[in-house]
């Protein structure tokens, strides 16, 4: 064999070897930032591509690190656990009035915990970090409630965004220590 023809070989080798290497870690990102924000990866790479999502994504996470995020007190939790039952006792006579209620109820919950006040996309975002799993439920929500303030909502739109509410309302209510950062558990 050619000592030419070996070079190329064991050239071709190492630059192999070298690419293989240098994806090994941003496969490990990849599958991590899959397995932490499921859906919310897939709807962000169709939006921007692969490479981006896994940028905004992993901004998102530290921009959140960031935030006072809280358990809440006893007091409070029963305080928003009974306002919720009282929008949910409204819906049977007023599902629209009921929707726009549990919109903002939500809203408030999420200020509770910690999340700043931001548009609608910047706190979908900003969820998507710790409770990836109901963020898509959070959006449809949202939307239904957008569409029932142009009269384009029917009640079983709004019964569907009352349950994609509860969802989320009753994420941000835990008491165990699933999704809580270090610093709520201590």
């Amino acid at each position: 064999m050619d000592l030419r023809l070996i070079g190329v070989i064991l050239a071709f080798a190492s630059v192999a070897l070298l690419v293989v290497s240098l994806d090994i870690p941003r496969n490990r990102r990849t599958a991590q930032l899959r397995r932490r924000f499921g859906a919310e990866y897939d709807r962000t790479a169709r939006m921007a591509g692969a490479r981006k999502a896994e940028i905004w994504l992993m901004q998102r996470q530290r921009r959140v690190e960031t935030f006072p995020i809280r358990r809440l007190r006893a007091e409070e939790r029963e305080r928003f656990v009974t306002e919720w039952r009282l929008i949910q006792s409204r819906f049977v006579d007023g599902p629209r009035g009921a929707v726009e209620q549990a919109d903002l109820l939500v809203e408030r919950l999420t200020r509770a915990r910690g999340y700043p006040v931001t548009s609608f996309e910047q706190r979908a975002a900003d969820i998507s970090v710790a409770h990836a799993g109901v963020v898509d439920n959070y959006r449809a929500a949202h939307e239904i409630a957008l569409r029932h303030r142009r009269d384009q909502a029917t009640t079983e739109d709004l019964r569907t965004a009352m349950m994609y509410y509860r969802s989320l309302f009753d994420e941000l209510l835990e008491t165990g220590s699933a999704g809580l950062q270090q610093s709520e558990v201590a």
